[in-house]
């Protein structure tokens, strides 16, 4: 750039390269601006006020630590740490000579023990809190002289940020919360908020000067990077923490109820991972249902002698929807009646692709009618054939007003997805694995028969006292559906009081948190598994778990087979791990298939 000046008026530009050059009495300059790392990483502009600075666009307020309780626990700082907000912490640790040290601690012993020979003289009653502190003093003093215990001084310092002036009040009485309930108090930095936030800053600058004395023990309970083991005396193997390489062995029923979300993008080993927590859990004695959508558990089924059932059109697996429940003890049958009568119409709403309230309540009393029909009633259900879907097709028939449900039904009793529904029951849950295949159903089928097999295995579960888990993969099937969904999330609720654990596995986040059940299926399940997550769905993760931006990175970054494993208010990265036996028998890569195929083919041979 050039621009004319005046030869007097002529002068330097700060921080700028000048080129001068005098052309007929005019000085032509040529500037350049330098542009320093200093201009890079300024902000645009800081303003400093007695409660908080504005930097650039944001709000900061600097804290200082003022007392502390006469002790703390072990890794105290952990609840701030963990805390859902944007801020900086810095500590500063300065090392006491010994000596000065002891001389301080003799001449408080002797204004202790003075103290107490004075009360003693008044006849006055014994002081608890001089004789404590005078036994503190004492051994305190005795550690420093063995040296088993330094003393240092401590200052710490926080600060934090926001995008309103507002937001700090409400963010320091969350910080308050929790810190004084620890009865750890703080202060504001006030008037002095640059340098408090300059304590804050990479820089080594302890401008405000506020530190506290402490001995060895509580300054390392300080410490902040401590990382949470999830190791128990029992349970199965889950991981490893990738945190500090320790095994994460845990028991879900150990917790308040046995659920387990897990969410992942295709390929990122959510099956994998379900398979070898079904694999060990059944060593472990847990019984295991699974619903799957795209036949990934035949191989472990049949390898570990359990029970495979193929729900098609033309399987000979058949589900009577129709089928009663037995009353379990202290339950009113009819309750228990109505309850299901409820579920038959869920079911039959997603068949219909939806009723009217005149369509729900004929349905209600043509569902009661089938069942008269066979001489069941809802005080007396047990041991009587129940009826079949062409037997409500012709009760709705016969009905007034209930022509077009008749119509709509007609496909689903005479017509091409007869073989689905329209059969008396031929499967059974004795065994240690089952599972329930629903691959061969066409995509519109899929929540139907979902909704289905997850209604025949309720009934079942209820009648016998056992500890059992059920695997719903590919969850967001029945996500799309209101009945589904809430049909699902009634489960959740509760299968804690009939010893089950609901797995709820889905690829397709987007969708699950598209339902208003997806949000509380979420918080009804104890464990929550997240694997590698696509960058198109990673926001609505983020939003739902409450992750940082480190966590963030981690799911877009993980391997196959990591992510993040939470387990009430503790979560750690995981990486999945299974022996070569296990894995010959889980493993859903197609070229690994190929070799095992081969080589059975081969030793047959």
């Amino acid at each position: 750039m050039f621009q004319l000046f005046p030869k007097k008026a002529a002068q330097s530009r700060g921080k700028e390269v000048v080129e001068k050059r005098v052309e007929k009495g005019w000085e032509i300059e040529r500037k350049e601006r330098i542009v320093n790392l200093m201009d890079i990483i300024a902000p645009p502009s800081v303003e400093i006020k007695q409660g908080y600075l504005k930097i650039g666009d944001k709000f900061a307020r600097s804290y200082f630590v003022l007392t502390y309780p006469s002790s703390v626990i072990t890794n105290w700082l952990s609840p701030i740490i963990n805390f859902d907000r944007i801020f900086d912490i810095s500590m500063f640790i300065y090392p006491v000579e010994t000596s000065k040290v002891l001389k301080q601690l003799q001449r408080k012993i002797t204004e202790v023990e003075a103290a107490i020979m004075e009360r003693e003289k008044g006849g006055l009653v014994r002081s608890p809190e001089l004789e404590t502190a005078y036994k503190n003093i004492e051994e305190l003093r005795d550690k420093l002289v063995q040296a088993q215990e330094r003393m240092f001084r401590f200052g710490l310092y926080f600060t934090v940020y926001s995008d309103k002036a507002e937001d700090l009040e409400t963010t320091e009485k969350e910080f308050r919360q929790v810190l004084e309930s620890q009865l750890i108090y703080i202060k504001p930095s006030l008037f002095r908020q640059k340098e408090g936030f300059n304590c804050v800053s990479p820089l080594l600058l302890d401008e405000v000067s506020i530190s506290t004395s402490m001995n060895t023990g509580p300054l390392s309970a300080s410490f902040p990077f401590v990382s949470f083991e999830l190791t128990s005396d029992k349970g199965i193997l889950y991981g490893i923490n990738r945190h500090n390489n320790s095994l994460i062995i845990f028991d879900r029923f150990s917790l308040e109820n046995g659920n387990v979300v897990v969410f992942a993008k295709s390929g990122s080993g959510k099956s994998y991972f379900q398979k070898l927590e079904i694999l060990r859990s059944l060593v472990q004695g847990v019984d295991v249902i699974v619903i799957d959508p795209e036949n990934e558990y035949k191989y472990l089924a049949q390898t570990v002698g359990g029970a495979y059932f193929n729900i098609s059109l033309t399987s000979l697996h058949h589900i009577n929807p129709f089928d009663m429940p037995p009353p379990i003890e202290g339950e009113s049958k009819e309750g228990l009646f109505r309850s299901n009568i409820i579920n038959l119409v869920g079911l039959l709403r997603l068949m219909l692709g939806g009723l009217t309230p005149e369509e729900d309540s004929i349905l209600d009393s043509a569902l009661n009618l089938t069942y008269e029909s066979r001489d069941i009633t809802a005080q007396d259900f047990e041991n009587k054939t129940p009826p079949l879907l062409s037997d409500l097709e012709k009760v709705l028939t016969g009905m007034e007003g209930a022509e077009s449900l008749a119509i709509r039904l007609e496909k689903y009793s005479k017509g091409a997805f007869s073989g689905l529904l329209n059969n008396h029951t031929n499967v059974n849950l004795d065994n240690r694995l089952v599972v329930f295949s629903i691959r061969d159903l066409e995509d519109e089928l899929r929540p139907i028969a979902m909704f289905l097999v997850m209604h025949y295995i309720w009934n079942v579960v209820r009648s016998k006292l056992k500890r059992r888990m059920l695997v719903v993969d590919e969850a967001w099937w029945m996500m799309q559906y209101e009945d589904g969904a809430s049909f699902l999330y009634g489960i959740a609720k509760r299968a804690r009081k009939y010893y089950l654990g609901i797995s709820t596995i889905t690829q397709d986040v987007d969708d699950f948190m598209k339902s208003r059940y997806g949000q509380p299926i979420i918080t009804n399940s104890s464990l929550q598994i997240l694997l590698k997550q696509s960058p198109a769905t990673i926001d609505v993760v983020i939003d739902t778990f409450n992750l940082t931006q480190e966590e963030k990175y981690l799911l877009l970054q993980a391997e196959v087979g990591e992510g993040l494993f939470f387990a009430g208010t503790k979560h750690v990265a995981m990486k999945v791990v299974a022996s070569y036996s296990e894995d010959q028998v889980i493993t859903t890569d197609p070229e690994q298939l190929l070799a095992i195929k081969k080589a059975k083919e081969e030793l047959e041979s």
